[in-house]
């Protein structure tokens, strides 16, 4: 039984018959969306967006570009606002302001940055509750995901700030008396980040935050599924920049389809190109970046998987398991896919999921009742359901059956129902990523053929592994185990801190995003030798008399 919830919050248990002869439901619904109306446009004004949106940023009179993209919720089908989208002629004037404030930016001390940063981390505390909101009734994920999301912009905020006074070069014995050899990192000018729906406010922070410390610009071009939030955190960063005295444009928007990021994966002026989204896109931008010689840091799709062992804590293994597989409505790129089993405890991690499937609340993701959200979108919803009809196809069973959930309060017709279905690691399906909250199921014996059929996937993002045994531990860690770019122990594959560089290896692209020392990607490094000898010795000692 799924539960919904009424406007008093008070959970419902009686079939969908019953409510649909006694009327309770359709009534209740409407309240539902009016309350939702009714909270997002208050959320709306306190975020200073109104009901049609400039969706570029920077530079000239935006609004007198008359297309615009309108933005629906998939929580219940209803108009939130509209956007402009960006011409080539205002791109141009978006590029022309970033490299005139780059200028000046690069010159600014780096702590002086970090400041500025610093301000916006606050300024983002004080409308937490409201960008959480906007992100989750855009997007679809649960209000907490929403919340959590702009955690991560905060905390990336304060990693930026202690970074600002970290950008650390080396220094070398040079082989040539009185001479000194260092290295030191300079910024590389316009950074362009193309981030994805199913993050569509913390990824970008990822980027730019460091970005900004580190002395470059930015231009983003935010999911044309979510472009409320780019315009809301936009607007926030650009008060402090102006509160600060900053030149416009060291951060700005621009907002449309792909042809809108293909403007940016081919403009030389931008040396560094930040992708998040699938891995055919991915080989676009890498492909046109390279061919300029340009830089990509790229973050593509996940196969992640969790391998379970005997000695694993099975109520571990199944909250990991379900979190990583229904949170976000398995739209996030570290979503768990596949489940790898020991055969001998199979049955009881097969039957302690599905008990714990029957538990899940899927409804509106404002209401904190409720556990899951709708799919972003009903292309979404067809390539769950085309992915649930090919499972059967090449031979898997379903185990708990998936579906598009339908009736009041599902009205977007993007609600669905989380599957979990058996298969075998040689199934073509298993190697390939489906954007929904569709989980696979498999065998193992040994743990050498776990670690092989975990690995046994184009994409390497994240992966886990549920065991109390410290070798079993290890081997999944060792060289020769994990080929993805995260690898726990005794967590799931969802959910990373932004302490640690975030990406993954294959066909997830490579790139470091967030934590660590990924902050070198966005400068260039520099050698210096200086002579304060009177003579002029050459290196490796030849010599050149004349």
């Amino acid at each position: 039984m799924y539960h919904l919830n009424d406007n008093s919050k008070l959970v419902i248990e009686i079939s969908f018959k019953q409510l649909l002869k006694s009327g309770l439901l359709i009534v209740g619904n409407c309240v539902l969306l009016q309350k939702n109306k009714d909270i997002m446009k208050d959320i709306l004004t306190k975020l200073g967006l109104d009901a049609v949106n400039p969706g570029t940023s920077t530079g000239l009179n935006f609004m007198d570009n008359t297309e615009l993209i309108a933005s629906y919720s998939p929580v219940d089908g209803q108009l939130i606002g509209k956007v402009t989208t960006t011409t080539k002629a205002q791109y141009e004037t978006v590029m022309e302001t970033a490299m005139a404030a780059y200028k000046d930016w690069q010159t600014i001390p780096a702590p002086k940055r970090g400041e500025i940063v610093r301000q916006y981390g606050n300024e983002l505390r004080k409308y937490k509750d409201e960008l959480g909101k906007l992100v989750s009734y855009e997007m679809g994920k649960s209000f907490q995901e929403g919340l959590g999301e702009v955690q991560e912009m905060i905390d990336i905020c304060d990693f930026a700030v202690g970074l600002s006074r970290q950008l650390y070069g080396l220094t070398m014995h040079s082989e040539r008396p009185l001479h000194r050899m260092y290295e030191q990192w300079h910024p590389l000018g316009v950074v362009g980040i193309i981030s994805a729906f199913n993050f569509p406010v913390a990824v970008w922070a990822w980027n730019a935050m460091i970005a900004m410390v580190c002395g470059d610009v930015c231009v983003w071009k935010g999911s044309e599924k979510t472009p409320l939030c780019s315009v809301a955190c936009q607007k926030l960063l650009s008060n402090v920049l102006k509160e600060n005295n900053v030149a416009e444009g060291v951060s700005s928007i621009i907002t449309g389809d792909y042809k809108v990021g293909e403007w940016m994966t081919n403009d030389k002026r931008i040396p560094l190109v930040s992708a998040t989204g699938s891995t055919r896109m991915g080989k676009i931008v890498a492909a046109v970046v390279a061919g300029r010689l340009g830089r990509t840091i790229l973050e593509l799709g996940g196969n992640n998987a969790i391998i379970v062992t005997p000695t694993a804590d099975l109520e571990i293994t199944t909250v990991g398991a379900l979190f990583g597989a229904v949170g976000t409505c398995g739209q996030r790129c570290t979503s768990t896919r596949r489940l790898i089993i020991h055969d001998s405890v199979y049955d009881k991690v097969k039957n302690s999921l599905a008990k714990a499937y029957t538990q899940i609340k899927i409804g509106d993701p404002l209401d904190e009742n409720n556990h899951v959200g709708p799919l972003i979108d009903k292309d979404a919803v067809n390539n769950y359901l085309n992915t649930i009809e090919e499972i059967g196809k090449q031979g898997g069973s379903i185990l708990v059956e998936g579906g598009v959930l339908e009736g009041p309060g599902y009205e977007s017709g993007c609600y669905v129902k989380p599957c979990i279905a058996e298969v075998k690691n040689e199934m073509a399906i298993v190697q390939h990523e489906t954007f929904a909250p569709i989980l696979y199921l498999m065998k193992y014996s040994e743990l050498s053929e776990a670690i092989a059929m975990q690995n046994d996937v184009p994409q390497g993002l994240s992966s886990a592994i549920m065991t109390n045994s410290l070798r079993d531990a290890e081997q999944f860690l060792c060289a020769a185990g994990s080929d993805c770019g995260i690898a726990n122990v005794n967590i799931g594959t969802s959910g990373a801190e932004i302490g640690g560089a975030f990406g993954g290896e294959k066909e997830t692209g490579g790139g470091r995003e967030s934590g660590s020392d990924a902050w070198k990607a966005y400068m260039r490094r520099q050698t210096n030798t200086i002579n304060y000898s009177k003579e002029l010795p050459l290196a490796q000692g030849i010599k050149f008399d004349l």
